[in-house]
């Protein structure tokens, strides 16, 4: 993603990366034939040949002609920007919430009577403009720290291991503690460092300078109650952001001088091949794991602690930043074929095998009940949720832009390969934000 996130409160949560601050730009979209065509901008590269399969699929069967293409990692709002100004535009395209809708309101038609928004089961979760029903989410996700179950055992029977179980993890000084033995023993433990190469590259720098940074906002907006993108921050939470970060580029299988070259691929590769314990990722990551040759039983997920008073009750991160958004200025063939494709992916056996199994999916809808996920991260995510614990909400579509991300990722860097300090970090987190919030409104 980019991997790779409802009212007030709840919509705001359930929604991740800020798209960006790009105007639309007008257009039409024409059909040369009578059934009407559809053309859907992908947003998620990991699942672009499932989605490219499941078009022809639908071809075959209806003789509907289904274009999918899929934006390269972090240039979905520029690609969309691009398509949208076609007489050919996408028919279906995605906004992350709130915050990316505004670039995009002028193309959203209403999609309260499509199956996807009368299939949720909580249609809280729909993104609405008043009564109009603007964007539906298709993906429920979450994320945390995946670790390899086997790696942990290995550790665990090690002299002077920190730990007797994996869930005595339940707080950022025993994950510190557990992943600085590890990187003292990783010759032992056949591991190249506790954790996955903290990457820079676009396609790995996501994870910390938006689901990361996702930490220390949400424990300052539940803190001040704040429900609605802010004028302003506090940095309330910085230190305990230090704590985490810092873990990831001391206890880890990269030095932290060669950063800015490590990709998401990089990181996954790690992971797989066994040179790591602990990979920031989500639910999302288990269909490369699985490429790659890991195995389900092999693997899981716990929360990313950074030393919050009372972290011992969080849970997971999980929310959405996938919501299906149908082009209004399509023509009404094309649009009422992009809502019966809709229909078809989400209560078709076929659909529902491509987002479920081939992609990974775990879904809002209610056609999915009697579908059951053989994802292990999306398994972890279910029991964290019957667990008690609070769920970690997305707040990262109040992200002002995606120059504040940008910015923020940028010192993170600096400070990682020693070439910056926090105090950097600091004023892009803070003082960019109220700049760039102004620079928006």
């Amino acid at each position: 993603m980019n991997r790779n996130v409802k009212a007030a409160v709840s919509l705001v949560a359930i929604t991740a990366m800020s798209l960006g601050t790009l105007a639309a730009c007008g257009s039409n979209s024409s059909s040369g034939s009578s059934k009407g065509k559809v053309y859907y901008l992908n947003f998620k590269p990991e699942s672009a040949d499932q989605w490219t399969a499941l078009a022809k699929e639908y071809t075959k069967e209806t003789g509907v002609e289904v274009k999918v293409q899929t934006a390269a990692s972090g240039t979905y709002e520029q690609t969309l920007k691009s398509e949208i100004a076609k007489t050919e535009a996408p028919t279906l395209f995605q906004v992350n919430g709130p915050v990316g809708y505004q670039n995009w309101k002028r193309y959203t038609a209403d999609m309260k009577d499509t199956e996807p928004y009368n299939q949720l089961i909580n249609k809280d979760v729909a993104l609405k403009d008043g009564d109009k029903v603007v964007g539906v989410p298709y993906v429920m996700e979450t994320y945390g720290l995946i670790y390899n179950k086997g790696i942990l055992n290995k550790y665990i029977a090690t002299d002077g291991a920190k730990i007797k179980s994996v869930d005595e993890i339940d707080n950022f000084d025993t994950l510190k503690a557990v992943a600085d033995d590890m990187q003292a023993k990783k010759d032992q433990l056949g591991i190249k460092g506790a954790f996955t190469s903290a990457g820079f590259d676009s396609s790995s720098d996501w994870r910390f300078k938006t689901h990361l940074a996702n930490l220390p906002l949400y424990y300052e907006f539940t803190k001040d109650n704040i429900t609605e993108q802010p004028e302003t921050i506090k940095g309330t939470y910085l230190p305990e952001y230090k704590n985490i970060f810092d873990l990831y580029i001391t206890d880890s299988t990269t030095d932290r001088t060669q950063l800015s070259s490590k990709t998401g691929d990089d990181a996954n590769s790690e992971f797989a091949l066994g040179q790591a314990a602990f990979y920031q990722n989500g639910t999302w990551a288990w269909t490369d794991l699985q490429k790659a040759g890991m195995k389900a039983d092999s693997i899981s997920m716990m929360p990313i602690y950074t030393g919050v008073k009372g972290e011992e009750k969080q849970g997971l991160a999980t929310g959405s930043e996938n919501y299906w958004c149908i082009n209004d200025k399509a023509s009404d063939a094309d649009k009422q074929a992009t809502k019966d494709f809709l229909k078809w992916v989400i209560t078709s056996k076929t659909g529902k095998k491509s987002l479920s199994q081939d992609m990974g999916f775990t879904t809002p809808f209610k056609s999915f009940s009697d579908v059951k996920s053989d994802n292990p991260l999306v398994q972890a995510a279910q029991d964290d949720q019957k667990s008690g614990k609070t769920q970690v909400s997305w707040n990262f579509t109040m992200m002002p832009s995606e120059e504040w991300k940008n910015k923020l990722g940028n010192a993170l860097l600096e400070y990682a390969q020693g070439t910056g300090d926090w105090n950097a970090v600091k004023t892009a987190f803070v003082d960019n934000w109220a700049a760039e919030y102004k620079a928006s409104h």
